[in-house]
């Protein structure tokens, strides 16, 4: 089976590039390039191609764009991300928008037809590097726990719920005055109430125990990317 494969690169030696590397595979069929992300879709609406090699700079609209757009597509291709940027938020961004693989530009040709022919399949397919990191962030996880009763949780108001929970995540008192539009007196007067409602002395503690007792999971931890932590090491 022929895999039917759109290349859009701004940089017309690299699209010229990875033509030549991919004409020379006879399973292969490159049906065009292009700089330009709006011609891009046009272009998967009229020829539909198997499988779209973008780069994530793109003319008109961005490489992480034309994912997104492609992605609600009747009949969308699957995408391979070919990009120089490997920072955990080009990972995060680029997987929640929904490709199926993603290389550095240092790739081999090998890779790249490799990657090729796992986006056909519907298949998932990251550079060493990436998959390095991101099987380290998943280790350094909290394993999920059985929560642990804590009657005083119940006593909680919802705007009380909602404070703990957000501080929980990571945000500061600031953010979390904006994100909810009241003042930041008024955020430490529910952290003061949470506090004194269950028992806890400072935010560590505040924090641990919403967790323990299931009052926040540990699936609501900021993904791959937006991990504060993870941005730090």
């Amino acid at each position: 089976m022929t895999i039917r494969v759109l290349i859009c690169d701004q940089l017309p030696v690299i699209a010229d590039g990875l033509r030549t590397i991919l004409d020379a595979v006879p399973e292969i069929d490159v049906i065009g390039t292009t700089q330009n992300g709006m011609e891009a879709i046009v272009l998967v609406r009229t020829l539909r191609p198997d499988v779209v090699v973008t780069d994530l700079d793109l003319q008109t609209i961005s490489g992480l764009e034309l994912i997104r757009r492609l992605g609600k597509e009747e009949d969308s291709p699957n995408v391979v991300v070919f990009t120089a940027s490997h920072s955990d938020k080009t990972v995060s961004d680029v997987l929640h928008a929904g490709a199926s693989c993603l290389l550095g530009k240092a790739a081999s040709p090998q890779e790249l037809i490799t990657a090729i022919q796992a986006a056909a399949a519907g298949q998932t397919l990251l550079a060493p590097s990436v998959a390095e990191r991101l099987v380290r962030w998943f280790r350094a996880q909290p394993e999920p726990q059985e929560p642990v009763a804590c009657p005083e949780v119940t006593e909680l108001t919802p705007r009380e719920r909602e404070v703990t929970r957000m501080v929980a995540l990571g945000m500061s008192t600031e953010e979390v005055a904006s994100e909810l539009i009241i003042g930041e007196a008024t955020v430490r007067t529910h952290l003061y109430r949470v506090r004194t409602k269950l028992g806890v002395r400072d935010r560590a503690e505040l924090v641990s125990l919403a967790y323990r007792t299931g009052l926040i999971h540990s699936a609501d931890r900021p993904a791959f990317g937006g991990d504060r932590a993870l941005q730090a090491s």
